[in-house]
């Protein structure tokens, strides 16, 4: 599928698997062995880098603006290595970094946060805006964590889960409003 005014990259045998119904907004980035699903959305100015392994993104999630993706291979003592591992109904703010981590479905990641190799964020989890998830630490299910490193602050109300997931409806609408935009303006 054609997509104007986005960069996609092979790299070492391995292309992007972009589904059909995904956005991905001109200014993006996407590299290597990255596999991104059904009404997902990748916003303007991406980068998804998957040139040592593998990254996963699952069905209506959405990367904002400006976020940079990325992973570690497996080495000697790492067999596993560090893929990066989004799940479906995500929430990535603005300029977040997220890199070789895991995010259960419907978790949260605010602007500017930053999860580090082998961390997780749980099912209905927010990492808060600017905080940093360091390397290996685990979010619980339905809980909110803030600070540089990143802490446990408290469990998340039923408003603030039933917000989360507003959020997920409201990019996936605008996705689709963007791809019409895009298409209109005939960027190439």
């Amino acid at each position: 599928m054609y997509r104007p005014g986005v960069n996609i990259i092979p790299i070492h045998g391995k292309t992007p698997r972009i589904h059909e119904t995904a956005f991905v907004a001109p200014g993006s980035t996407i590299i290597g062995d990255v596999e991104i699903g059904a009404g997902s959305s990748i916003w303007y100015n991406c980068v998804v880098r998957a040139d040592v392994f593998k990254i996963r993104i699952g069905e209506r999630t959405n990367v904002q603006d400006g976020s940079v993706l990325h992973c570690d291979p497996p080495r000697p003592g790492d067999e596993e290595g560090s893929p990066l591992i989004i799940g479906d109904d995500v929430l990535v703010g603005h300029m977040a970094m997220v890199h070789g981590c895991t995010i259960l479905d419907r978790g949260f990641v605010g602007l500017g946060a930053i999860a580090m190799n082998k961390s997780v964020i749980g099912h209905d989890a927010m990492l808060a805006a600017g905080a940093m998830l360091t390397e290996g630490k685990v979010m619980e299910d339905r809980t909110l964590w803030a600070g540089r490193p990143a802490k446990p602050m408290r469990e998340l109300t039923e408003a603030a889960i039933a917000g989360m997931k507003m959020g997920v409806a409201h990019y996936s609408e605008n996705a689709k409003a963007h791809a019409i935009a895009v298409f209109e303006c005939g960027l190439d």
